[in-house]
């Protein structure tokens, strides 16, 4: 970053981030003396940008309280990264959030330079990326409220579903907000209960900031606490092999508890599964052999599977006929390897 020009951008950069910078912070981040610091701010104030100085020892650098100017400036990697995450947000349950995307994509366009305004036209028009069939949708407005909840410490009143129970209602201080194998979980001090506890963002609602307030724990890892909790110790040790190339799995197999090593040509999967019956439908719609190892489990599920699927071939092609609806088979092959 020789060029005078963008140094000078630099330092408005730095002083819209920040409350207050020291001369001598900005003379160590742009690799200058602290005299030529005050050329680059008093080029700014020649431009009109209310830069404040404090002099004497420790002195420092701020804009006018009130002030800001919009990002005057991209790198072609920011704005290739700003693109491709406006892209994503889909793709991470977001549904609500895509005429958001796109209207702040049309606006980061028309702030860049023509360059690269056809770099992220280019991305725009060539790069895909293939949404996962079991990545849940999610209430945008819903997270939105937790992220102020967690932003302010304060706590939150919620209804809640589980998969197995009935509506309940909640309190929780919640510490943080994660993203994980396609589902969106808060996670923090459940009252109810009156410990630990994670709730899918898709099972509630009526989500409600309270007055109280709360002291988080400093430095909560909320993403190793899902990993160590979720896992049930009634999970099988599952080992596949699959006629298929690790890199052809990519994308296709939940990397939850899972390990793909190459072998003898293939792929052999070691994983640990809790429903079988989903895992064995999620490698019946795979377009590969595979072999099942273990665990002996497996087999009777495929076992049970093929008697389903003869019954449905001898079945009239109506629902209800021997209980088995014709077409209950079909899409097998799109269920979530769980």
């Amino acid at each position: 970053m020789y060029d005078p020009s963008m140094r000078v951008l630099t330092v408005l950069e730095l002083l819209q981030s920040r409350e207050e910078v020291t001369g001598a912070e900005l003379a160590r981040r742009l690799e200058v003396s602290p005299r030529t610091v005050q050329r680059y701010v008093a080029r700014l104030q020649d431009l009109g940008i209310p830069v404040e100085g404090r002099r004497g020892v420790g002195g420092a650098y701020r804009l006018k309280p009130g002030f800001q100017l919009p990002p005057l400036m991209f790198t072609g990697e920011e704005a290739l990264a700003l693109a491709l995450g406006l892209r994503a947000l889909t793709h991470l349950g977001l549904h609500a959030l895509a005429p958001a995307a796109q209207g702040a994509g049309a606006k980061l366009a028309r702030t860049l330079p023509h360059a690269l305004r056809e770099d992220v036209q280019a991305l725009e028009l060539s790069v895909q990326l293939d949404a996962s069939p079991w990545v849940v949708g999610t209430d945008a407005a819903l997270l939105a409220v937790l992220l102020r909840a967690v932003r302010g410490a304060c706590g939150v009143a919620f209804t809640y579903t589980a998969q197995t129970a009935k509506a309940t209602t909640r309190r929780a201080d919640v510490y943080r907000v994660v993203h994980l194998d396609g589902r969106w979980y808060a996670v923090g001090h459940c009252h109810l209960r009156g410990a630990l506890r994670s709730f899918r963002l898709d099972r509630m609602q009526d989500v409600s900031v309270l007055d109280s307030t709360f002291t988080p724990p400093p430095d909560f890892d909320a993403v190793a606490y899902l990993r160590e909790a979720m896992p049930e110790p009634t999970a099988y040790d599952v080992s596949v092999w699959l006629a298929c190339p690790p890199e052809g799995l990519r994308g296709h197999v939940s990397g939850w508890n899972t390990a793909l090593t190459p072998e003898h040509g293939g792929t052999r999967l070691r994983a640990r599964r809790e429903h079988l019956p989903s895992f064995a439908a999620f490698l019946l719609g795979l377009d590969c052999e595979f072999h099942v190892e273990n665990p002996p489990e497996l087999r009777a599920v495929f076992a049970q599977v093929e008697a389903r699927c003869a019954e449905v071939r001898s079945a009239p092609g109506q629902p209800g006929v021997n209980g088995v609806n014709s077409n209950s088979i079909n899409g097998v092959g799109a269920l979530k390897d769980s």
